[in-house]
């Protein structure tokens, strides 16, 4: 097999599509393979027929490689054709079309519903959205852009709201059918309303649309070509997020009414993620009624499911923002989270902790965005293949982070080829082989640091900083950042269980603090900073301004 170029025939090559039909397997994991020398490369981008055929021969059923590769492939189904099947159904007469939604989500596959962020949003939390809803609301229009099977839309009519004035959109067919059936078998009004539409892309083609109140549970997840990025930065002003949750959200607060409500139930990392930061400064333009933590709502999906509730009023003033995780309600001022780092919507601290937070970072601090070079650890390509338990010759230890504590690495137990041109995924050698670095773990709750002074390699379960031009040294360093203070501040502010660049970026570095102490403690360190330890956290001492 080849392919044409200039008139030439290049033989014994494939596209990288034709070998990913060929291996049953994704583009991008053809170009992964290619990149860790199981397949050759060709000239035009193309793949040597001769390294798939020995591919197939060598390391397929062995190395499990297609099996890793196809792993969303498991619980695939046939979309289109449920999608048949449901349609048909609601073509019956007497169905239950609340069992019918159930069973349609109970019936696509994970990893369908993984990649298209689709979750339905269970009755008990589309009650909760409407309680801070005020005035009389059979003369409002409401609209619910990512409808799904319509359970915003029916709690919107249990709430007094007018058929005619409800308006849903989704790209599902499925979901627009029953919706509308939804909505004729409450009501008995058959509507228009409930468009089969991009709501992004109808509101760009009509920008005057607009609605009293909106209230939704948008995809999570799902990324966004370029080419679309480019339009909605154009057009919307999104600029760092590619999560469509940040562009409905955004196109909806376009679309809100002034004095309306929105309600937006989202993933964890829209309230502390650095590519949601321009959206969340959005947010604080108006006036945000509510922040509440349902916990993992929904079943194989390890994110928490979070709800904002906001007004679309800029008298914002001293507003104060209700928090509420499980049974626990306590008030922030909306300003405090206008103060944080990136925006962000640390909503499970209190107002005490948020002063002592504004108070850490009003100290002289430098961070950690200059004069540092970043690492990541080690991405083999293939564990399997290339991480042995016991040494052997051109073999080098190296570490996980469930290998590091602050004091100390464990004794190693893996060890690889010290080529590192093997590997899918290095940092530069230089970083590895530096005479001083931290290394630290990547998922964990608990920041953790080590001094490696021995040019100890990584996996990519841990990290690695390199100091280069800083005004403390490497053990300072981490002595601040393994501190139970940082701790603290780090929980408070991420809440998170992974230790990601951008947020030890956001950390204020008191280093002034070794000008009078040439020795590290936790009393030493809260003296500096003016704070006393409580049972609870930290307060302000008496002598601290």
């Amino acid at each position: 097999m080849g392919k044409e170029e200039g008139g030439a025939i290049i033989q014994g090559g494939l596209t990288i599509e034709q070998a990913a039909t060929k291996l049953s397997v994704s583009t991008a994991t053809i170009r992964n393979w290619v990149k860790t020398g199981y397949l050759e490369a060709k000239p035009h981008g193309q793949v040597s027929e001769a390294s798939i055929t020995k591919f197939i021969q060598e390391n397929i059923g062995k190395d499990k490689l297609v099996s890793r590769a196809n792993k969303s492939k498991k619980d695939s189904h046939d979309h289109q054709e449920l999608q048949e099947k449901v349609l048909l159904l609601l073509d019956s007469s007497e169905i239950d079309y609340n069992r019918i939604s159930d069973e349609y989500q109970s019936q696509m596959s994970n990893s369908y519903r993984n990649k298209e962020g689709i979750y339905y949003t269970p009755q008990n939390v589309t009650e909760d959205f409407f309680i801070h809803v005020e005035g009389k609301l059979d003369g409002l229009t409401f609209c619910d852009p990512c409808c799904g099977s319509g359970n915003f839309i029916i709690e919107a009519l249990d709430r007094g709201f007018s058929p005619a004035n409800i308006y849903g959109f989704d790209i599902d067919p499925v979901a627009i059918a029953l919706t509308r059936n939804r909505i004729f078998d409450y009501s008995g009004y058959f509507s228009e309303n409930i468009i089969q539409v991009d709501f992004v892309e109808y509101f760009l083609e009509n920008p005057k649309l607009s609605f009293d109140v909106i209230m939704t549970n948008p995809p999570w997840g799902k990324k966004i070509s370029k080419d679309l990025r480019e339009k909605y930065s154009n057009n919307l002003g999104i600029k760092k997020s590619s999560d469509t949750s940040s562009v409905f959200f955004i196109t909806a607060l376009e679309a809100l009414n002034e004095n309306g409500y929105l309600g937006f139930l989202l993933q964890e990392a829209f309230f502390n993620i650095e590519t949601f930061s321009d959206t969340r400064q959005k947010a604080l333009s108006y006036k945000i009624i509510e922040i509440k933590d349902y916990g993992k709502l929904f079943k194989k999906l390890q994110t928490k499911a979070i709800s904002i509730i906001l007004k679309k009023s800029d008298s914002v003033g001293e507003n104060k923002v209700k928090c509420q995780t499980g049974i626990d309600i306590h008030y922030r001022r909306q300003s405090s989270f206008s103060s944080n780092p990136k925006c962000i919507f640390n909503f499970n601290s209190n107002s005490d902790d948020s002063k002592i937070i504004d108070h850490l970072f009003s100290l002289p601090h430098v961070n950690l965005d200059r004069g540092v070079d970043w690492g990541l650890g080690i991405v083999t390509g293939n564990n399997k293949k290339f991480v042995k338990s016991d040494n052997f010759e051109s073999g080098v230890p190296v570490y996980r982070g469930s290998d590091i504590s602050k004091d100390s690495l464990k004794a190693p137990t893996s060890f690889i080829p010290s080529d590192l041109s093997l590997y899918q995924q290095v940092a530069p050698a230089s970083l590895y082989t530096a005479t001083e670095k931290i290394i630290y773990k990547f998922i964990t709750n608990k920041p953790c640091f080590f001094v490696d002074k021995n040019q100890c390699y990584i996996l990519n379960s841990a990290n690695m900083i390199v100091l280069r031009d800083f005004p403390i040294n490497h053990d300072q360093l981490a002595e601040l950042l393994n501190s139970q203070l940082i701790s603290w501040l780090f929980e408070k502010l991420f809440s998170t269980h992974k230790i990601l660049r951008a947020d030890l970026t956001s950390l204020p570095i008191h280093f002034e603090y070794y000008r009078n102490n040439k020795e590290f403690s936790e009393e030493a360190l809260l003296n500096y900073c003016g704070l006393q330890k409580t049972r609870v956290g930290y307060k302000l001492s008496n002598t601290s301004a």
